[in-house]
Parts: C-alpha cells; structure tokens; sequence
C-alpha cells in the first residue's frame, strides 16, 4: 500500500489491521471490510460489522437491512448501525480511489 493512500486511510479514521496474501483487513470502530489488492489498486468485498460471531457483512432480504455472519443467524440490522456501515464504506471507498 503506498504512503498516499495510507495517509488518506489515516485522515478519515480507518486502520488496516491485517495483510495476508494480498489481502487487508480495514476497520474503524466496529465496521470492518476486506480488500484484495490487485495491482496497486484495491478491490473491496461487502462491509460489515464485528460480531461475537465474526464479520457480519451487511445484507439485503426484501428492501430490510440485515447483518450475516457466517454460521449464525441474520439479525436485522439497527439504523444505527447501517448507517455507521455506510459511512465507513463510503469513506473507505474514497480513500482507496486513485
């Protein structure tokens, strides 16, 4: 990851916490999204939030908003919640643009 996007990730509050084989973890607060780096450029799986039961990735059933962790139950998810989702995601969109 080079110094410009590390630092625009920085301003905006989100840490990558975890890199392995080309992948990133990317959190602030409880949200939490995974990147896979290709060519310099990141493409980002869904956002989500960390859960007891791991990263519950925000879903959509009939226009409702849930949060699904592997293995459990979707639980619907708080106002909130989405919301805090939605701005980590779009901010971390924007920080990864080139």
């Amino acid at each position: 990851m080079n110094s410009e996007i590390a630092a625009r990730l920085e301003s905006r509050g989100i840490a990558f916490v975890a890199t392995e084989k080309g992948y990133t973890l990317f959190t602030r607060d409880h949200c939490a999204a995974i990147g896979q780096e290709q060519g310099g450029a990141f493409s980002l799986g869904s956002s989500g939030v960390m859960t007891e039961s791991g990263l519950a990735y925000l879903v959509w059933r009939d226009g409702r908003a849930f949060l699904s962790a592997h293995g459990a139950n979707e639980n619907p998810a708080p106002d909130e919640q989405l919301e805090a989702v939605r701005r980590f995601s779009d901010d971390l969109k924007a920080a990864l643009a080139r």
